[in-house]
């Protein structure tokens, strides 16, 4: 997976307290196709996962969130409600906030509940139809914070919107929740958080949620939950390429796998092929072998080790780590790091 951002050190500079969403193209019909049968074409055959959201996709995710299994959520959410009060003090009053993938936006209201006149809250989401009813909910909820959401693919191009000259942010604050950076392999994590800290600019921060190595059978239980939620999320993925790329897939002829790779330290989710099969690709027929799986996703499971070292390469400072009592997910409030920082540490 590889991404960019068009306009990373752009000014937040003036949209206006709507809440109605500008449409900045999540990939466009025929990158998208472009990308799926490559990926399909490739000797691991692979989707993106930001396929995975399109609205009954997002409906899904949401109920993945409720599943006694999928301790994600929670365990988050009781760390923002343990610490929001410290984060905000970090962020300081003025900021804006720019949330990346910000689907339901349950873990940032803990913020907004306690920032000091925030500047604005700019939420970013390829979900349209999520993005402009959250935002609504929002601006009803803070009615004295400017709210710009923004649809399109954070991974790819997207420009932010203007403030207007009243509510000129102090800083500019990313807030990349749920262990979202677990679906990148490692070197793209860090290609990524590059382009965040441009994106966060001189002076800015970030906010990073990431899940730590736990017992492999906790991790099992969470991406194979027996009421069969994340099965039917993995598998919409191939619905929504029927209905939007007019792809042949049989989706009852495809199983959801999921398993704990210890070495790479990742979730691995998969669909597998349960008979040997042609599917229609864009006029190209992809042969699948019995057995033979797409990879759909990746999640990493991170050492604290490894955060720290990711974060470094990337050009940030790590300032403050928060964890629930188990250790098995973490907050970091992350600081763009000055340039020379590093030599003259070691001059």
């Amino acid at each position: 997976m590889t991404s960019r951002f068009a306009e990373p050190a752009a000014p937040l500079p003036g949209p206006t307290r709507s809440a109605t969403a500008r449409q900045l193209a999540p990939a466009l019909p025929d990158e998208l196709r472009a990308e799926v049968l490559a990926g399909l074409q490739a000797p691991q055959k692979t989707l993106p996962p930001k396929l995975f959201y399109d609205e009954r996709g997002a409906e899904l995710f949401h109920e993945i969130t409720a599943l006694d299994e999928y301790y994600l959520t929670r365990t988050e959410l009781g760390i923002m409600r343990a610490h929001a009060g410290e984060m905000a003090d970090l962020l300081g009053a003025g900021c804006a906030l720019v949330e990346l993938g910000s689907g339901e936006a349950l873990k940032v209201r803990r913020l907004l509940d306690r920032l000091r006149q925030p500047a604005a809250y700019v939420p970013v989401d390829i979900s349209t139809e999520q993005l402009q009813r959250v935002a609504a909910d929002i601006a009803r909820a803070y009615p004295g914070v400017a709210v710009a959401p923004v649809a399109a693919d954070y991974t790819g191009a997207f420009s932010l919107p203007e403030l207007p000259p009243p509510a000129r942010a102090a800083r500019r604050v990313v807030y990349f929740p749920g262990s979202t950076i677990g679906n990148f392999h490692v070197p793209e994590a860090v290609a990524f958080l590059r382009r965040v800290a441009q994106l966060c600019g001189p002076g800015g921060a970030l906010l990073l949620g990431a899940d730590l190595r736990k017992d492999p059978d906790v991790l099992h239980a969470a991406y194979n939950d027996a009421a069969g939620v994340t099965a039917a999320f993995n598998v919409n993925l191939l619905v929504r390429l029927n209905r939007e790329l007019g792809t042949s897939f049989d989706p009852a002829r495809f199983r959801h796998y999921a398993y704990y790779n210890p070495v790479a330290g990742r979730v691995e989710m998969h669909l597998v092929s349960l008979t040997r099969q042609t599917v229609d690709v864009d006029g190209e027929c992809v042969r699948f072998e019995r057995g033979e799986s797409i990879w759909t996703e990746s999640s990493y499971k991170y050492a604290p080790r490894q955060l720290d070292a990711m974060a470094h390469d990337a050009g940030f400072e790590v300032v403050r780590v928060w964890t629930d009592p188990r250790e098995w997910f973490c907050v970091l409030y992350l600081v763009v790091r000055e340039r020379g920082t590093d030599a003259q540490s070691r001059g």
